[in-house]
């Protein structure tokens, strides 16, 4: 099973601790859990998603891959289906409007190796995952932006030999 997730609500990413110039954003927002695309297979999984994340300032050392920023983020399935806990390291490019791509590894909560009682197969292969994401957003004002983020989970036949649709 694969897991996606789109944002639908406000994602008030960047709510700002600090200056429009840093990076310290706190964010949270809801996104449906499963969205079927051209890459997802349906997985029995479904509901709305509760995410609340941290990204910190562009790391200065890291110069040399575009000085990507550090975030950690949680994602509840208020079903009671898959969740995850996630960190890793994503890149703003824009300003006012920007797009933000990011790659981390996931712990999640679903299953890992098991099969749905209709013998469709609902497992992740892995504990962990691979959390690649992506985001375009606007910024509001100096504390505030709004953004779309689209969220896959995937061991990409690292982490097992289970094919994960």
């Amino acid at each position: 099973m694969t897991k996606f997730q789109i944002s639908l609500a406000a994602s008030f990413a960047a709510l700002a601790l600090s200056s429009p110039a840093q990076a310290d954003e706190l964010y949270g927002g809801l996104a449906a859990h499963q969205v079927a695309t051209i890459i997802a297979v349906d997985s029995n999984q479904e509901g709305v998603d509760f995410q609340v994340g941290y990204r910190g300032d562009p790391i200065e050392g890291l110069s040399f891959i575009g000085k990507p920023s550090p975030y950690i983020l949680a994602s509840i399935n208020l079903s009671g289906d898959t969740s995850f806990a996630a960190a890793g390291l994503s890149w703003k490019f824009g300003d006012k409007v920007y797009v933000r791509p990011g790659i981390g590894i996931a712990v999640h909560d679903g299953p890992e190796l098991r099969f749905a009682p209709d013998g469709s197969q609902t497992q992740l292969g892995s504990r962990i995952l691979f959390e690649p994401e992506l985001s375009v957003g606007v910024r509001l004002s100096n504390k505030a932006d709004l953004e779309a983020t689209w969220v896959h989970l995937s061991h990409a036949g690292i982490f097992s030999s289970v094919q994960n649709p």
